[in-house]
């Protein structure tokens, strides 16, 4: 088989899976809400720095396989949602055939640059960067190595880098969706308070619990959230001594539900919810109600390898284009949002029409001023 089979033979088997996304691909929703972060600037189209040459679809430097780097916040093997993206990366790969990706976990932002420089020089095709906590040192090392292909799930999203590709979100929605969830288990548990345990006081963090707290006393005004703070270090969401001593002290003060935006320490804070029996709601993945090991209550999903899965598509086709971002909204994208596990008739419905008012953007306003005041005191990077 001629090289020009196999490419067209790669292609098909990363498409066929994911032909129901091709609508909603066939153009970029560049920025699509107008209550994205405000650290991302307007992004124009520009032409990618990035072409395959021959050797076929996403085997960017031509050496006739296909690596795909990844470069992750959080512990690889930790549970959370850097586990979820590295796991979906080794998934396409085994898929499609390709070589067994390279990873460089745990990675604080004041290291980035080094050490996915030298993620950079292991002759990969794809670099992922997992959050915009460590792209945004990137801007040198992109512009070293033109022959990788750059994307980066980056959530509230960094200002556009030529190099760069981002798929970004809109931290009010999901959190308003998460909210709403849970308020509407805790109205037929008979609970009234809730926790959210967090790492730090970043703008996304605010983002999320204050779009938290709003979708929860959208279902009763007088049920009742807590923020708390385990992290040591910034950008530590991987405490769990600390995670699950806050866990401890909420249930000594009655929360009857707990969401822990948390990336290593997650699942242990989730395992003592069950063992509490207290409300438990994931962080990021899509398959936490599927869980064979815990038993969640809500999936609140910002799954990193679903975005990826998303996108995967256009990068091979030439549309998704480095310097150009991609939006993904509650409503309208399928990927983002909270989900009950185990629904009554009537709670989804009352989901699915929170979904609809979301996407023709009834709640803007609300999420506008939400955005706004989490990330007033934040400098773009």
């Amino acid at each position: 088989m001629g090289r020009t089979t196999l490419a067209v033979a790669a292609t098909l088997a990363i498409l066929a899976p994911l032909a129901c996304s091709d609508a909603r691909e066939s153009a970029d929703t560049t920025a699509s809400t107008s209550t994205t972060s405000s650290v991302v600037a307007a992004v124009a189209t520009t032409t990618t720095t990035t072409i395959p040459p021959n050797a076929g679809p996403l085997d960017f430097n031509g050496d006739g396989q296909v690596v795909f780097g990844v470069a992750t916040t959080g512990p690889a093997d930790g549970g959370g949602w850097s586990q979820v993206m590295v796991d979906a990366v080794k998934a396409l790969s085994a898929e499609s055939g390709f070589s067994e990706p390279l990873v460089v976990d745990s990675i604080a932002p004041n290291d980035a640059a080094s050490l996915v420089g030298e993620l950079a020089n292991q002759a990969v095709d794809v670099i992922i960067i997992s959050a915009a906590a460590i792209a945004a040192p990137l801007t040198d090392v992109i512009a070293q190595h033109p022959a990788i292909y750059w994307y980066c799930n980056c959530g509230a999203g960094i200002p556009e880098n030529p190099g760069l590709a981002q798929t970004i979100d809109n931290g009010a929605e999901i959190g308003y969706t998460a909210g709403y969830a849970t308020g509407l288990l805790l109205d037929a548990t008979g609970g009234r308070r809730s926790t959210v345990i967090g790492c730090c006081d970043h703008g996304f963090e605010k983002q999320m619990w204050h779009a938290f707290e709003a979708g929860l006393q959208a279902v009763d005004r007088t049920f009742r959230m807590t923020f708390v703070r385990t992290g040591e270090l910034d950008y530590d969401f991987d405490h769990t001594s600390n995670a699950t001593a806050a866990f401890r002290t909420a249930v000594d003060e009655r929360t009857h539900a707990v969401f822990p935006y948390l990336d290593g320490a997650h699942r242990a804070v989730v395992q003592a919810a069950n063992e509490a029996g207290v409300i438990a709601l994931g962080a990021g993945s899509s398959s936490a109600c599927d869980d064979p090991e815990l038993a969640y209550d809500i999936a609140v999903r910002f799954d990193g390898g679903d975005y990826l899965r998303s996108v995967l598509p256009s990068i091979i086709n030439g549309s998704f284009l480095e310097g150009t971002t991609r939006g993904l909204n509650v409503g309208i994208n399928p990927e983002p949002g909270a989900l009950i596990c185990d629904p009554t008739p009537e709670q989804q419905a009352a989901m699915e029409t929170l979904y609809r008012r979301i996407a023709v953007g009834e709640l803007n306003a609300v999420f506008a001023k939400i955005t706004e005041n989490a990330f007033a005191d934040e400098v773009a990077p």
